[in-house]
């Protein structure tokens, strides 16, 4: 089989993982606009944030922020601290690609989420540029379309629904998570102390300052504590050889 036809597969295979992301991804990216527009935001300014930031969790603290009245520089001071995480989160996402040069990083690096750090934390095997590429293209537009369609249709849709839509981002997670850890003891309990660590720290500093120091602490650990190698099956192969059996032997190779 080609070069060609094995960065196909790889294009393919990265789609389909984010497929969990685009379901979650749709409803947020609607409810994230429908609180741009309660806070002011017309439909481009809004569509443009996503486009431009791609960051659910900032964008929708950027705009209630601007909905209280906050200065510019508080706006981005707070989304600062917010996705300092992704200092940690990028290094443990390249440790699990194929060598990339700094220009391949840099792009890849804007579609560095929570999301896609579950996704590709949890492959048991190097991933190669365009598996990233794919992934992180897919849930980019996932996000900006679901964007679009609230600010369009922001008015037609009933106050119940529109309230109802943020529970779709807890959805998300726990499908993201529960396949890992079902496969490796020391990622749940990665997950259940970082959750009752946010819990503690929310009693002592606001909820957005220990959801960030939670998430830190945890990425941190886990570079340690997790092993993501998996546990061998009863033939002795690993998940990630079970992945590579499907994929052309060209998509092992680095890009």
């Amino acid at each position: 089989m080609s070069n060609k036809n094995g960065i196909g597969a790889e294009m393919l295979y990265g789609a389909k993982a984010a497929i969990p992301i685009v379901l979650g991804f749709i409803p947020v990216g609607i409810a994230y606009a429908i609180m741009a527009k309660g806070a002011g935001l017309n439909a481009l300014e809004t569509v443009l944030m996503s486009v431009c930031v791609f960051a659910g969790a900032s964008e929708m603290m950027a705009v209630e922020m601007y909905k209280q009245g906050a200065v510019l520089v508080a706006i981005v001071l707070a989304t600062f601290m917010m996705n300092l995480r992704h200092v940690i989160m990028s290094t443990c996402i390249f440790e699990k690609t194929e060598r990339l040069g700094v220009f391949k990083r840099l792009f890849l690096g804007f579609f560095v989420t929570d999301e896609s750090f579950a996704v590709i934390t949890s492959e048991k095997k190097r991933c190669s540029f365009w598996f990233f590429a794919s992934l992180g293209v897919t849930h980019y537009l996932a996000w900006v379309a679901g964007t679009a369609i609230g600010a369009l249709a922001a008015n037609m849709l009933p106050k119940s629904l529109s309230a109802s839509l943020g529970i779709s981002l807890y959805a998300m997670f726990i499908g993201l998570i529960v396949p890992g850890i079902k496969r490796n003891l020391r990622l749940l309990a990665l997950v259940v102390g970082t959750a009752a660590l946010n819990t503690l720290l929310s009693v002592f500093i606001q909820p957005s300052y220990s959801l960030i120091v939670s998430t830190l602490a945890g990425a941190f650990v886990g570079v340690f504590f997790v092993d993501l190698d998996g546990d061998k099956n009863a033939d002795g192969k690993t998940r990630s050889s079970e992945i590579g059996d499907n994929l052309p032997a060209e998509t092992e190779e680095a890009v």
